[in-house]
């Protein structure tokens, strides 16, 4: 059964992103924060909802006293659009299947909109609820209170027009000292030097399982806490995306990567520094110029 995607709001500042509560969060700035895999259910996202479903959040709405002085910005509200696009098209679903049973606001959920009565109505109060939680009924102060229509739109146009972004090119390779041996490493266009995940893993001893059908690598890795990093790769990088998570059951996510060439790639330094790597760099020698 397709599972029910969930979108709400953290009722915090535009930086927090922690794991536990939400699958994934969107920072103020649009960077979607992918914290623990879609395949699997968190239980304290949406009361009584949280089986075979997935959450998504902006974080905002942490406004003292006024939620309201921090609002979602339009980068946000771009990005849950575009990441709820992206899952709802992994999971098989067209366009015209987004409609409210399927995709709802945390607002929505909490009144039983999609006419499930799984729980009280603990909802805006406007919709026959006690107010406990209106994630998303406005998405803009003193807005209209259809926040949930109006993200299901966007989501939709999304999804006829799916986004393409120009791929992240590699221009040549090189080789680095990896535990004593020469490890073969390609160089992006921005400088920044990637592997294959699976080899890396391989030379450092961890078991993993390559997950095709969840595009993801299960690592077995118990000593690794994963930081959520604010740099980690995003969609605009043009390559399909794979998440590299640890084997437990809320399935953490490590890292994320890039599918090319039929394997698995993710960048070295950010691969180091999740799994406590100790590195060393060679700083640039200019010597004495010759003739002249």
């Amino acid at each position: 059964m397709v599972p029910t995607l969930y979108l709400h709001w953290t009722a915090t500042g535009y930086h927090w992103i922690r794991p536990g509560h939400y699958h994934a969060i969107v920072g103020g700035d649009g960077r979607v924060h992918r914290l623990h895999d879609y395949s699997i259910d968190l239980t304290a996202h949406t009361w009584r909802r949280n089986s075979n479903s997935v959450a998504l959040a902006c974080a905002c709405m942490g406004g003292q006293p006024d939620p309201w002085d921090q609002p979602p910005t339009d980068a946000q509200l771009e990005g849950l659009c575009n990441e709820a696009a992206t899952i709802l098209i992994d999971w098989g679903l067209e366009a015209d299947q987004v409609r409210i049973e399927r995709v709802m606001t945390h607002a929505e959920a909490a009144s039983n909109r999609d006419g499930r009565q799984p729980h009280d109505n603990y909802g805006p109060v406007i919709w026959g609820g006690s107010g406990e939680r209106w994630d998303l009924f406005q998405l803009e102060r003193n807005g209209a209170i259809d926040g949930g229509d109006q993200l299901r739109n966007r989501i939709r146009q999304r999804m006829h027009l799916p986004l393409e972004h120009e791929p992240l090119s590699f221009r040549g390779g090189t080789s680095i000292d990896v535990r004593g041996d020469a490890f073969s490493v390609v160089i992006d266009e921005t400088g920044r030097s990637w592997a294959p995940a699976g080899e890396l893993l391989e030379r450092y001893e961890i078991d993993y399982v390559w997950d095709l059908s969840q595009r993801r690598l299960l690592v077995a890795a118990g000593d690794v806490v994963p930081t959520f990093r604010d740099d980690a790769v995003q969609a605009e990088v043009g390559w399909p995306l794979v998440d590299m998570t640890l084997k437990t059951d809320q399935a953490p996510v490590i890292l994320r990567g890039i599918l090319r060439e039929e394997r698995v790639w993710c960048r070295v330094v950010e691969f180091a520094e999740e799994f406590g790597i100790s590195m060393q760099f060679n700083s640039v020698v200019l010597q004495e110029r010759r003739g002249g």
